[in-house]
């Protein structure tokens, strides 16, 4: 297999999502960065390869995959252990619902591209960013009712699942717009799971292109 190519920016909470993964996943890859405030995304180039513009796309073995959740996903197939979905089916559409809290419910809504449509609109910078504000702490608090109950230093449990792996990056985002966090359980299972390298790692502030 060559190595795989992850087309990225290192504030994007997507991208963030799938370093995490590969992290995880122990899988090598090489970076390509295309900095959203700059166009960089829009580049004829990068269009040929994901015609929505966005970040990430991973190449893998001469294929592009696009949408994080995806590629999550593909690499749960492709390198199954250690496994961010459970094996019990109830167990696995619990995950997923977090996760798509996040990735479908809160975070589109708040990107840039969103963000830039509410200025051309006639929003001043205050209502911008009191929109991302509340969008943010809307799904944060979702996520939060959906593992009320729940025991184990992650999300769901003593394991590492998808949903872990897209709460830590919108928390990053969420401090971005200074949304007050008042949810001790989603700062805990933060915690553990910033003690792990895989996280750490992936860590916005740590990549090459950080500003």
């Amino acid at each position: 297999m060559t190595t795989p190519v992850l087309h990225g920016y290192f504030r994007s909470t997507a991208a963030y999502r799938v370093r995490i993964a590969l992290n995880l996943k122990r899988v090598a890859w090489r970076d390509v960065f295309h900095h959203l405030r700059h166009g960089g995304q829009r580049a004829p180039d990068y269009l040929a390869l994901n015609p929505q513009g966005l970040v990430p796309a991973l190449e893998w073995d001469g294929v592009v995959l696009t949408q994080s959740l995806a590629i999550c996903e593909f690499l749960e197939e492709m390198v199954p252990s250690p496994a961010l979905l459970p094996g019990d089916a109830v167990a696995r559409a619990k995950v997923r619902a977090v996760a798509q809290v996040i990735a479908c419910d809160t975070h589109p809504v708040q990107n840039l591209r969103v963000l830039q449509r509410l200025r051309v609109a006639g929003l001043d910078e205050t209502a911008v960013n009191d929109w991302a504000r509340d969008t943010i702490a809307e799904g944060l608090a979702a996520c939060d009712a959906l593992l009320a109950g729940g025991t184990g230093q992650y999300c769901f449990g003593e394991r590492v699942t998808l949903a872990d792996v897209c709460l830590v990056p919108q928390l990053v985002n969420a401090r971005r717009f200074g949304v007050a966090l008042r949810w001790p359980r989603l700062l805990a299972v933060e915690a553990a799971c910033l003690a792990l390298p895989a996280f750490a790692e992936a860590a916005p502030e740590r990549q090459p292109d950080a500003e």
